[in-house]
């Protein structure tokens, strides 16, 4: 070969690879226009690498779309699972050992967050919650991360969860390249939703038991109480076929209230909220419900929540209406589940055939890389 063919073939060669490399950068590069749960018009990498989650409970969501490795692409988070839900952590860091490394960078909601750490892992997009809109807004760190070059995504499994759930997973399954996952899920999420709803519809408001919810029963022991409104929890309440007391209360989204109004009203049926908060909070006497729990235990927090001052003389404690269900799933897409136990509860004989725990057992069994244990929902024994 003479020196002409030789650089000549070196050349073809040359813009081959360049191509190819271009090809592939383009390919790697491919961007999406989105419109997030805050109307927001987003242009997103397509199925990025470098993923910052502004909770680290959103891996409650990203379990549903990476069974395989929910942590794959996630590059740093807050350390809300490690301090609210120790169990939960414990459950995924016993699968993925990897986890203890991964850097927490605090609330993105406030000036602690280490908004040069994030930048400098080259992260492609950061995904907040809804709820805390305005604060992201305030704050400024949207228009700073833009300027950066990386897409913020607003997703909501708290503040209307039943209405956002569904479209908050299918607009992450459009960015992660997940969209059969997220149709699964979609699916299955509806399924069950309308097994309480088409049995509800057709109950007299007269027959819809009054329920109140005390967020976060016993977190501190020396104050209570806390509710949800029209929404969350609250929500769930009264498409299960109750009237929430919170609804009837306040137009927000929770509110805090006197005992005295509590014990004047006597609502028909109580149902409290409780985690394992008894790492963060050792003084805690909340039920700690989660993947860790033993129904020995449940019981017993359960009546000495019963036993406070004031609190055995209400018609709830007793006729055997006093329950208490776990605390996060009023900011995960599971909260289908607690839907099905409040409807249990509300109304036995309409839901006979309806079993929460086969649901929650069969939701880990098809989309969720860890398995199911512990307990997550309770009612007061009358033996307790």
């Amino acid at each position: 070969m003479n020196v002409r063919s030789l650089t000549r073939g070196l050349c073809s060669a040359t813009a081959a690879m360049t191509l190819s490399f271009a090809s592939a950068t383009i390919a790697t590069a491919e961007t999406i226009t989105v419109t997030d749960i805050a109307g927001r018009v987003v242009e997103v990498e397509k199925n990025p690498s470098k993923v910052v989650i502004g909770e680290g409970r959103m891996i409650y969501s990203l379990a549903l779309l990476d069974k395989e490795n929910p942590f794959q692409r996630v590059i740093g988070w807050k350390d809300d699972m490690i301090n609210f839900d120790p169990d939960a952590y414990r459950a995924y860091l016993a699968a993925y050992p990897e986890v203890k490394d991964l850097p927490s960078f605090g609330s993105p909601y406030t000036d602690e967050w280490n908004l040069e750490a994030v930048i400098s892992l080259g992260t492609e997009v950061v995904i907040m919650n809804l709820g805390n809109l305005l604060k992201a807004q305030e704050s400024g760190i949207i228009k700073k991360l833009d300027e950066a070059g990386i897409a913020t995504i607003f997703v909501d499994f708290r503040q209307d969860p039943t209405q956002n759930t569904v479209p908050s997973l299918q607009l992450l399954g459009r960015v992660f390249d997940r969209r059969d996952e997220a149709d699964a899920f979609g699916d299955f999420y509806q399924a069950q939703m309308k097994v309480i709803y088409s049995r509800v519809q057709g109950i007299a408001d007269e027959d819809r038991p009054v329920v109140f919810i005390e967020r976060a029963a016993g977190y501190n022991p020396a104050k209570c109480c806390s509710t949800f409104g029209g929404a969350n929890l609250g929500r769930l309440v009264d498409l299960a076929g109750g009237q929430n007391w919170g609804t009837l209360k306040t137009p927000g989204y929770s509110a805090n209230v006197s005992l005295e109004a509590i014990f004047a009203d006597d609502p028909d049926v109580i149902i409290g909220t409780g985690a394992n908060w008894s790492e963060t909070n050792p003084a805690t006497t909340a039920v700690l419900f989660g993947y860790e729990a033993d129904e020995a235990t449940v019981q017993t927090r359960l009546a000495a929540l019963a036993a406070r001052e004031g609190w055995p003389e209400l018609s709830a404690v007793q006729n055997g209406r006093f329950h208490s269900v776990y605390h996060q799933f009023y900011n995960s897409p599971y909260h289908f589940v607690a839907m099905q136990a409040f409807a249990k509860w509300l109304h036995p004989e309409l839901f006979v055939d309806v079993d929460p725990t086969a649901t929650m057992k069969e939701l880990h069994d098809t989309f969720l890389p860890i398995d199911y244990s512990g307990v997550f929902w309770g009612t007061l024994r009358g033996d307790s």
